[in-house]
């Protein structure tokens, strides 16, 4: 029987917690932590098998140096450093989580890492770019969060405006990991019945579409201004991802993904509904979209586009 074997690089806020959502939900059978502070590599390792001990599964937990990935199913990308973020804006941390893929990516390649690589790390739809640039694999297998976390947002705002169950909601946010996403309204459906179908005879549905999509956005900075990091979602949500590859769930759910003519976009990855398996992003899903929908879409990617420029200023 083959084990299951996930890979985390980087131990910081997010990186610990995506450790322990794997750990906690019993998603894989190994971790393989990686981390360039060895004191706080020792110490998430020796944390997360004082906790394994108590729970219902076996998981095994290591430390090691990127060597040990290449036998990895799924390595994650969650290198990081939060504190840059106090101007309010993910692509100030860019410099940093660029120049530190590109420190490390040819070593994971040379560690002879052939599965599914799965980026965090801000700002997403760059540094994905860059992180399969590096590896070279097969198109889909390397892949972000992306929107993935602020469509969570969403599903819980409908939830409450509406009072209908999350799970029978189908939304997603789209284009940039930041701020020019947004949510195509149009696609948004109440198990198969769409929202301006519930709109026409129920009020609860009328509600005011752009201050649910902002407060999807802004979610994260909400967090941050509350306690200098952000943790459990997006630590959940990169857990959900590797247990969608992990039991090849064919899933849909939003990701930072390579575009090649979808939507009429190519050569970026930016978010969109994706369906995931053991293999990565096995299709993107290419929804609808109304005239003034698709216009903000190629505006996200435009923008996207633009921040790349800044690519030829790293080293």
């Amino acid at each position: 029987m083959k084990l299951r074997k996930v890979g985390i690089i980087g131990q910081g806020h997010v990186g610990a917690h995506v450790a322990y959502a794997l750990t906690l939900q019993g998603i894989a059978d190994e971790l393989v932590l990686v981390d360039k502070n060895e004191k706080k590599l020792t110490a998430e390792v020796q944390d997360l098998r004082d906790a394994a001990a108590y729970m219902p599964h076996r998981i095994t937990v290591n430390g090691d140096s990127f060597a040990g990935l290449g036998d990895c199913d799924v390595i994650v990308n969650a290198v990081g450093n939060i504190g840059l973020l106090t101007t309010g804006d993910r692509l100030t941390e860019m410099d940093f989580t660029v120049a530190a893929v590109h420190g490390f990516v040819d070593k994971v390649k040379a560690s002879g890492f052939a599965g599914v690589a799965l980026n965090i790390t801000n700002p997403c739809d760059i540094v994905t770019h860059e992180l399969a640039a590096g590896l070279g694999l097969p198109r889909g297998r390397v892949f972000g969060t992306g929107c993935g976390l602020d469509t969570s947002r969403l599903l819980s705002a409908l939830a409450r405006q509406t009072g209908v169950d999350h799970k029978s909601i189908t939304c997603y946010m789209m284009g940039e990991h930041g701020n020019q996403q947004f949510a195509p309204w149009s696609c948004v459906t109440f198990r198969g019945m769409p929202l301006d179908e519930w709109a026409k005879t129920d009020e609860r549905f009328r509600f005011d579409r752009d201050a649910l999509q902002k407060e999807s956005i802004g979610g994260g900075w909400v967090t941050y201004a509350g306690k200098q990091c952000t943790e459990y979602g997006i630590a959940t949500t990169a857990a959900r991802m590797v247990n969608i590859i992990l039991h090849d769930e064919k899933a849909i759910m939003p990701a930072s993904m390579e575009l090649n003519g979808e939507y009429g976009e190519s050569g970026l990855f930016v978010g969109v509904p994706c369906q995931i398996g053991k293999d990565g992003v096995e299709r993107v899903v290419e929804l609808p979209l109304t005239p003034e929908e698709l216009a903000k879409f190629h505006a996200c990617c435009d923008g996207v586009r633009k921040n790349m420029e800044h690519l030829k200023d790293i080293a």
